[in-house]
């Protein structure tokens, strides 16, 4: 193969918000923010991928209050020092949609972390990869992009190492879907 094959391929974290409150229906969907096990496990993820060196560059979050708030507990657990986008295109996106803002990341990152919504998220992997995945709330998928820009991402570019559920990796069932 030659050369070091990182010089020739971006890495995509899949992340979906972890488990939301439904106990005040007051609130729009837009506004649920995570309930107590949703925070739990969002940190667990968090110690997780820090543990198993998968931290971005750069996180973008939908700015519904579950994904930011997924964004933040797990970037503190993470001891994530990049940035924190919020794009409000990724709340309900599309496969399509979220190609859009990916295609837009600064080609100066290697690595980038969506956390978003189902079915996008679903949709997105298996518009990438050709795979059809569960994504429970909190699973995170690991996809590699054989390209150099971001722009340049197209259907089936994408090969799926991994797909992490919080129901297979911790003993206490913190999370469902």
């Amino acid at each position: 193969m030659g050369g070091n094959i990182w010089q020739t391929m971006k890495t995509l974290y899949l992340l979906r918000h972890a488990k939301s409150s439904w106990d005040d229906n007051r609130l729009s969907d837009f506004e649920r923010p995570l309930n107590d096990r949703g925070r739990r496990t969002a940190r667990l993820m968090g110690e997780l991928i820090r543990e198993r060196g998968l931290i971005p560059e750069v996180i973008v979050s939908s700015p519904a209050k579950r994904a930011s708030e997924t964004a933040t507990l797990l970037a503190e657990a993470a001891k994530f020092d990049g940035e924190i986008l919020s794009d409000e295109r990724i709340y309900e996106a599309s496969p399509q949609r979220l190609l859009e803002i990916l295609s837009e990341t600064d080609d100066r990152y290697s690595s980038a972390m969506f956390i978003g919504h189902n079915p996008g998220i679903e949709g997105f992997i298996r518009f990438l990869t050709g795979d059809i995945q569960p994504m429970p709330t909190a699973a995170l998928a690991v996809i590699f992009l054989d390209t150099v820009r971001w722009s340049e991402i197209s259907k089936g570019l994408g090969s799926l190492e991994n797909v992490i559920r919080p129901r297979e990796e911790f003993s206490d069932n913190t999370s469902t879907s």
